[in-house]
């Protein structure tokens, strides 16, 4: 509770700068807004990981490719996994994260206004705005998608069933899902608890799995071929 009580006391300032700069960029449309988006979210995770006493470990990262539009479909069993993306995953990003997350005070807001995308889940047609966002987002700036295909985080650690958003996403934009696994960041924090401990977060990238040739139709079929991937990523990080 202490290192809790610690690392919200020194993130408060970082969490009020970053958010605060991030939205007088976007609003004053700046020429530097895309580059500020980027840097700031990524400078406050790497503050965050660096107060905790959190070490992170990337394996694998090059079949991340910053100039191609991908889907990078991740297991999720703490908030930290968030953290040690935004802070270290190649090349642009854009999250879709549960409605949930843009509740955090300022930085909620300035997130959604640097692009990324908030799902709503109890509502299906907003769901589908949200998905329809990506979609565009894919087409025209080619950034990584992350999804968490579990939908929320995993109190056992164990891979929970997968929804299907991100792999009609992937058929319907015709771009590859990256799998990857994160292990130990449960460790750190986990759900339902705000305890924080000193530890290390390994994170290993599979290889792309291409849709082509592949329709709607095929939506399970490359569902239940990601979350294999996946348990054999987690496989190779125990």
């Amino acid at each position: 509770m202490l290192r809790w009580l610690y690392v919200m006391i020194t993130i408060a300032p970082a969490t009020l700068y970053h958010g605060l700069t991030m939205l007088w960029a976007v609003y004053r449309r700046s020429p530097k807004a895309s580059c500020v988006c980027e840097d700031s979210p990524r400078r406050w995770a790497r503050f965050i990981l660096r107060r905790s006493g959190t070490v992170v470990v990337m394996e694998n990262e090059r079949v991340i490719d910053p100039d191609q539009a991908q889907i990078l479909v991740v297991n999720h069993t703490s908030w930290f996994d968030v953290l040690v993306l935004i802070a270290y995953l190649p090349g642009r990003s854009i999250f879709v994260a549960k409605k949930e997350l843009e509740r955090i005070p300022l930085f909620g807001r300035a997130v959604r206004a640097c692009g990324h995308i908030f799902i709503d889940r109890r509502d299906r047609n907003k769901a589908l705005d949200s998905l329809t966002l990506a979609r565009k987002s894919l087409e025209d700036d080619r950034p990584t998608i992350i999804m968490f295909p579990e939908g929320t985080r995993s109190a056992t650690g164990e891979l929970q069933k997968f929804k299907k958003g991100a792999f009609v996403l992937a058929i319907q934009a015709g771009v590859d899902v990256v799998p990857a696994a994160i292990s130990g960041s449960r460790e750190v924090m986990r759900k339902g608890s705000f305890r924080i401990r000193p530890g290390t977060i390994r994170v290993r990238f599979g290889e792309p799995i291409s849709v082509e040739g592949l329709g709607i139709e095929q939506r399970n079929e490359l569902t239940a071929r990601a979350r294999e991937a996946l348990l054999g990523l987690q496989s190779m990080l125990r």
